[in-house]
């Protein structure tokens, strides 16, 4: 560290090290990209050791894939312990009461605290929605690392009903920060909780003013929908500074909310994971400092990270070069691309001149507006002449092509290159279940949902296909068909099918309007599923060489094609999947054995899924419970303060801020337990810099550090 930066710190001083989605094992099994994730996170770490920061604070998608590699965890474990394991003491106490901010967790304390551990730099992190917890017992990959102590996973809250956020207490000389978490949780669910006034911030009762309000936040920041985002205005405005995961567009700079007063800080991503604008901007981490009330952010640019450029041709800006009518036009458009690529490689190389961490080869994308009668060429013979510059030559082009209005009367102009030149962050993105409820909403009537809603399966469908839950669907059918059955039973409706269907009809309407109960039995199905699939695991334990195992006496061959145990046979012979007798019925994973020609005994005592497959309506009713959602009020500050955002090289922006906007009134308040050590008079006291504390740390001097005391 330079002298200058020792004169910014003393026992007052928190410095903590700021990132957000790392995503490690993306592109893993690229040739060429396979590192580039695992060499950030080692710089990252590093900058961490290098400038003897109190913590590190992770946003959010530390990992890409929700079950990622053994590969994947064992680098991140190597370079957690090689860096964040030592002898240097940790300076700063925890006044919270840590069984509540680490409840999830076996081990609900502070990792440095674990007399088992010597722990010289702790890591606190939030989930994100790529890493986010599944699974019967709802773990993810941040457990692992927690039970191993080497990461402090806070910020996790499986209600859907309601969300209290109690915030980790931090103390070190006279600053106390309250740090507070919240994993990645559905947008459209979680906007609807702060509309409902279901989602709290807790606060400390004692001193509540001289609290810096940390709060670190993994979700949508641009709107991609009318609900599918999280305004900055729903956050409780007595924050101090917001820190915000998920977007990958680095904006670390803190910008500061005019109607909340507080400041928002996005740091993005470390590796580029899509081919957008965002990601081409120039990737940071943040060393914040924090003394009592005010704070200081300097921006550390990454020097590992893949260089990424990114340019928009539109081949109808160039009429004196391109004619749709020139029979060798598409030859033209071709030299063309090429022209424009080399020179892209060219200044990738220029910048990687005196930087040998730069990954040799960059990501290069050149997208083409063909829209005016040309014709694209053959992508795949194109992209053959960039194998050994470019790192990402199956993708380096992209073609794409707007539709034109045929009636010039009712056409609307759209500025095309203004929407391509956005950044990922600002274009909506569909996703699965608006691709279900936009097929069911328009198609034709024999084949529209007349039982299940087009929300539920929406979502029962996306977790079939990011979390791999193979019966998410199935169980929201056979959950919601119960309720149906024992709804009718209910009403003691006569086994009429016209009458029948006309009840199903309202009792479908009932579930749709009421969204809170919707989700709930779409939660339900989905632990369902998770819970088969857990059992499926315990019994079916295969090797990755497909070796069969003995379980209950029985042998099993387990196949790759459907990860299916396949049937064994009681006498014969054969390789690979076994025969069975004529007759057999044909179950789903999880039986526990399989005999020739008879029935399927199912594990664990689950129902056949073939009888539940054949019931109906007139069939049976069955009973179960149904819930009803509560709603909780949230609370809502004012202060002042004065942040500096120090780039690395030379360029520094300060960002001053003094409001003496009254504070809305009431808060809810949480009680904390306090160390033995720390008296109620010291926690009390509120400290006050002298002159020479104020002329030693410039950055943080304010012309305006008072507050209009909060009622």
């Amino acid at each position: 560290m330079s002298s200058s930066g020792n004169s910014l710190d003393d026992e007052d001083t928190f410095k903590i090290l700021v990132a957000t989605d790392i995503h490690l094992g993306y592109m893993e099994k690229d040739a060429v990209r396979a590192n580039d994730s695992f060499v950030t996170f080692d710089e990252i770490l590093r900058l961490a050791k290098d400038n003897e920061v109190d913590f590190v604070l992770l946003g959010g998608d530390l990992f890409h894939d929700n079950k990622p590699s053994r590969r994947t965890l064992h680098t991140c474990m190597e370079l957690l312990r090689k860096y964040c394991m030592g002898d240097r003491p940790v300076q700063f106490e925890i006044l919270s009461d840590q069984s509540v901010n680490f409840s999830y967790s076996k081990f609900p304390w502070v990792n440095y605290q674990d007399d088992n551990l010597n722990i010289s730099i702790p890591t606190f992190s939030v989930h994100g929605n790529h890493d986010d917890p599944t699974g019967a017992d709802g773990l993810c990959a941040l457990d692992l690392l927690s039970c191993a102590g080497l990461v402090n996973h806070f910020g996790r809250s499986n209600s859907v009903e309601k969300i209290d956020i109690s915030p980790v207490l931090l103390q070190k000389g006279r600053t106390k920060i309250a740090l507070y978490g919240l994993g990645s949780i559905p947008d459209e669910r979680l906007y609807r909780m702060f509309v409902n006034k279901q989602v709290m911030m807790l606060r400390p009762r004692e001193d509540e003013a001289s609290w810096f309000n940390l709060f670190v936040i993994h979700q949508n920041r641009s709107k991609h929908g009318a609900t599918n985002y999280i305004p900055e205005q729903f956050l409780d405005d007595f924050l101090d500074l917001v820190i915000w995961g998920h977007e990958h567009e680095c904006k670390i700079a803190p910008v500061r909310n005019e109607q909340q007063l507080f400041y928002v800080s996005q740091p993005g991503s470390s590796v580029a994971t899509s081919l957008s604008p965002g990601e081409a901007v120039k990737k940071h981490v943040g060393l914040l400092r924090i003394k009592q009330k005010k704070m200081n952010l300097q921006k550390i640019p990454l020097q590992t990270v893949r260089q990424f450029f990114i340019e928009d041709v539109v081949l109808s800006d160039h009429p004196d070069l391109f004619n749709p009518d020139n029979p060798k036009v598409t030859q033209d458009i071709e030299n063309f691309c090429i022209e424009k690529i080399e020179a892209m490689l060219d200044m990738a190389e220029r910048e990687r001149l005196g930087n040998a961490r730069i990954p040799e080869k960059p990501l290069i994308r050149l997208r083409v507006d063909y829209t005016g009668g040309f014709e694209p060429f053959n992508t795949l013979r194109f992209s053959q002449k960039f194998v050994d510059k470019a790192a990402n030559p199956k993708d380096i082009i992209h073609f794409f092509r707007h539709k034109e209005q045929k009636d010039k009367k009712d056409m609307v102009e759209i500025n095309f290159g203004k929407l391509d030149s956005k950044s990922s962050s600002e274009v909506a993105t569909l996703r699965v279940e608006d691709l279900v409820k936009q097929y069911f909403q328009t198609a034709e009537k024999n084949v529209q949902l007349s039982l299940l809603t087009e929300r539920g399966m929406g979502e029962a469908v996306q977790e079939f296909v990011d979390k791999e839950e193979k019966d998410a669907i199935e169980e929201l059918v056979k959950f919601q068909l119960e309720k149906t059955q024992r709804f009718l039973k209910e009403r003691n409706i006569d086994a009429e099918e016209e009458q029948i269907d006309e009840e199903v009809r309202k009792f479908r309407q009932t579930r749709r309007e009421n969204t809170n109960e919707e989700d709930e039995e779409v939660r339900e199905a989905i632990n369902r599923a998770r819970a088969h699939r857990s059992q499926v695991e315990d019994i079916n334990m295969s090797d990755d060489d497909g070796m069969g195992r003995k379980i209950s006496g029985q042998a099993m061959d387990f196949s790759d094609e459907d990860n299916a145990p396949a049937p064994t046979p009681t006498r014969g012979r054969g390789r690979g999947r076994a025969r069975g007798g004529r007759g057999q019925s044909t179950t789903t994973r999880g039986t526990s054995r399989r005999g020739r020609g008879g029935g399927d005994v199912p594990s664990g005592g689950r129902a056949s899924k073939a009888s539940a497959k054949n019931m109906s309506i007139l069939d049976a009713f069955k009973s179960s419970s149904s819930r009803q959602p509560s709603s909780r009020k949230a609370p809502a500050k004012n202060y002042s303060e004065e942040i500096e955002d120090d780039d690395s090289d030379i360029e520094e922006v300060s960002f001053t801020r003094s409001s003496n906007v009254a504070k809305r009134s009431s808060s809810l308040s949480s009680s904390y337990s306090k160390p033995s050590s720390q008296s109620l008079a010291s926690q009390r006291a509120f400290f006050v810099d002298d002159d020479d504390d104020e002329d030693e740390f410039d950055p943080f001097k304010s012309t305006a550090s008072s507050r209009r005391n909060r009622r």
